[in-house]
């Protein structure tokens, strides 16, 4: 008896000094380097945009930010890892919609939960994707193609870059609103399918802006409408699915930041201001910008509702269409 009341005593004792240890912990961050996980191997654009904002974090933040990239699962190997981690605020998850929004409709087994598992720092940029053609193909607008496709009902083309992508739901979307139906083709990257469109193994292609702004600048490739609610800044001539009649065909590629849950409100506000600031770096938002890339800094509240509201949207998209992951 005496030593389960003296276990008991001791076990109190820590669970009264544990928020005074996290708080002294929350002051004294960070003292050391913070890990940004990424769900994607180097050189492509979620890369890029980490280690754009990891450079101008170093400074603010007085630590290194090393990025830690974890490919593979369609991102839940790097959200698992980050999941597991400690609350401490050194290991960090710069997510897209795809681990958070989709999967959790898309594999029913994920050895995460997106809303549990995490605490949200803030969102970071926004892609637009576009949906685009060949330039020779005499097709100037969505309406035009939808028009075709009435005609030619399941004989048009589109790549997708995966199936159950943001690509590929923002098609459904298309198809949905237009009544009519495409035959996807899926791809496990954007590149492969950026080049069999100028070569004409594809009829149109949905893809993010950084993927196919070179190609269409260069005359290449045609855009004929943008899956944005607003029109992309970079490409201000290319019109809205929304403008030209096609409705709820929003499909925005997004990027933020999760830390695992527990960590501390003082480190996720700190964390928070931190990425706010890069955010709003007028050198950081013009290499953004020439990347293909829309800086949307959020509170981690704002965060928190808007990936609600997304996992609850993709969710019920996914479940009517019977979409699976591959």
């Amino acid at each position: 008896m005496i030593i389960i009341r003296r276990s008991l005593a001791a076990l109190i004792a820590a669970a009264l000094l544990l928020p005074a240890a996290r708080g002294a912990q929350a002051q004294d961050y960070p003292n050391r380097p913070i890990r940004l996980v990424v769900a994607f191997t180097a050189g492509g654009t979620t890369d890029f945009v980490a280690r754009l904002l990891s450079e101008r974090l170093r400074s603010l933040i007085g630590q290194p930010v090393i990025l830690d990239n974890r490919p593979g699962a369609s991102g839940a190997i790097a959200a698992e890892h980050v999941a597991k981690s400690e609350p401490d605020g050194y290991t960090l998850f710069f997510t897209t919609v795809g681990a958070v929004a989709i999967n959790p409709a898309l594999h029913s087994n994920l050895p995460y939960d997106p809303v549990k598992d995490f605490a949200p720092v803030g969102m970071a940029v926004f892609n637009s994707t576009m949906l685009v053609v060949n330039a020779a193909m005499k097709i100037n607008s969505a309406r035009e193609l939808a028009a075709l496709a009435k005609e030619r009902p399941g004989a048009i083309t589109i790549g997708v870059t995966g199936l159950g992508a943001i690509s590929h739901l923002g098609l459904e979307l298309f198809q949905a609103a237009a009544g009519v139906k495409f035959q996807a083709v899926p791809y496990r990257g954007a590149s492969q399918a950026v080049t069999d469109l100028i070569g004409g193994q594809l009829d149109g292609l949905f893809g993010d802006v950084p993927t196919v702004m070179a190609q269409v600048k260069a005359g290449k490739l045609k855009a004929l409408a943008a899956t944005s609610q607003e029109r992309s800044a970079i490409f201000p001539d290319v019109p809205t699915f929304l403008e030209q009649g096609f409705p709820d065909t929003v499909a925005d590629q997004w990027a933020g930041t999760l830390a695992p849950a527990g960590t501390a409100r003082a480190i996720i506000a700190k964390l928070s201001g931190a990425f706010h600031a890069a955010l709003t770096d007028a050198d950081v938002r013009r290499r953004l910008a020439q990347a293909g890339v829309t800086a949307s800094p959020s509170t981690p509240e704002a965060f928190a509702l808007y990936i609600d509201q997304e996992i609850a949207r993709w969710g019920k998209l996914i479940r009517e269409k019977g979409i699976k992951g591959e």
